[in-house]
């Protein structure tokens, strides 16, 4: 669907968010008060969006499989809450630390990212999944190991709480921030070379696209984002542990991506809610003697979900009953504008009338043979 020629289908996903921030802010602004529960999972919900879609750049866009994500967000969340505990007793706790606390995050994870990837981007497939994932490990260790006085060692990194009241607010602004990115990138000329890469490396190479360029800007870039959600992270809790950003951590963003569709930015951000709701939702309902189940529902409900995404047999119901057939058939046709079609036959300009081409006048003694002989 176009408006003019905007395409208001590339900003769905900036309407949708920018509403919801919209009515929560005014909501919050007007002294409505919100459980502290709630502000938790909003808070939550926006760093797995933006850890989704910056991790669907490398697996989703860049077709690579990165399983070193955590390791990017504890940069992050570390580098970053190191800063923010600094400059708060002089700073206070508020705007001005925080970004500037973000981009220490940011760059820290960037420059993990380009580190990391000039070796790691030279592999494919399950080599390269083995040396992130190897990354993560080596990071968290890193943390988990270092002096109480520089980042708390075993207990963890405390970091200054900023007020829960507007924190879920900055959340989504950053998650509004990284569409930005995201989604400029991929449509400008650099995404499509990066789409190139991961449909064909060899014909893209073989077209003058520099492969090893576009794979580490992408991989630096997803890094980053990954820092600043680690930023976030260390904003949103007390203290910052490494056990908090192992393989399982990475594991679940991946499966953020691939629910929502490879190389699907509002699928990513379905996905990413949809299981940040869970992983809340079911420790809190599933409690005691029933606490062995959170485990299997939450897998049952993700086979479910992939199973409706890809199985064969479901392709004719999910063609019939998707969203954008659904939505069409809600749609007002208004015959006026099929009435007023500038590309009909009888008001297209021509320098003959359609009747005297569509006609023929020929007879059998004009096709007969001239006075010279020859035919007509």
């Amino acid at each position: 669907m176009k408006l003019g020629k905007i395409k208001i289908n590339h900003y769905i996903n900036y309407l949708v968010i920018g509403l919801l921030l919209i009515v929560l802010s005014s909501m919050t602004v007007a002294g409505v008060r919100f459980d502290n529960s709630l502000l938790f999972l909003l808070e939550k919900v926006a760093i797995g969006i933006i850890l989704a879609v910056s991790l669907s750049l490398v697996v989703g866009f860049l077709g690579e499989l990165s399983l070193g994500h955590a390791g990017f967000m504890c940069v992050g969340a570390y580098l970053g809450g190191k800063v923010a505990a600094l400059l708060v007793p002089a700073l206070g706790n508020g705007v001005l630390a925080f970004v500037i606390s973000l981009l220490a995050g940011c760059a820290a994870a960037a420059v993990c990212g380009i580190i990391v990837g000039i070796p790691a981007l030279r592999l494919r497939g399950d080599y390269l999944a083995i040396v992130t994932l190897a990354f993560g490990e080596i990071v968290k260790s890193l943390f988990r190991n270092t002096s109480y006085e520089s980042f708390g060692g075993t207990l963890g990194l405390d970091t200054p709480r900023f007020d829960k009241k507007y924190l879920f607010i900055i959340a989504f602004l950053l998650v509004l921030l990284t569409l930005m990115v995201v989604q400029n990138y991929i449509r400008s000329k650099h995404g499509r070379a990066v789409t190139a890469i991961r449909d064909n490396e060899i014909a893209a190479r073989a077209t003058g696209i520099n492969v090893t360029k576009y794979k580490l800007m992408t991989f630096t870039l997803s890094a980053a984002l990954a820092g600043m959600a680690g930023v976030l992270y260390s904003y949103s809790n007390y203290t910052v542990q490494s056990t908090q950003f192992g393989y399982n951590y990475s594991i679940e963003m991946l499966v953020m991506v691939v629910l929502g569709g490879m190389g699907s930015i509002n699928g990513s951000i379905i996905a990413a809610a949809l299981i940040t709701w869970l992983n809340t939702w079911l420790p809190t309902k599933l409690t005691g003697d029933l606490a062995v189940l959170q485990n299997l529902l939450y897998a049952l409900v993700l086979i479910v979900i992939v199973i409706y995404n890809n199985a064969p047999k479901l392709k004719g119901f999910r063609d019939k009953y998707n969203l954008g057939v659904l939505l069409n058939k809600f749609k007002k046709h208004d015959a006026s504008k099929i009435n007023d079609d500038k590309a009909k036959w009888d008001v297209v300009p021509t320098k003959i009338s359609m009747d005297e081409v569509l006609s023929v006048d020929f007879t059998p003694q004009d096709l007969g043979p001239d006075k010279e002989g020859g035919r007509k």
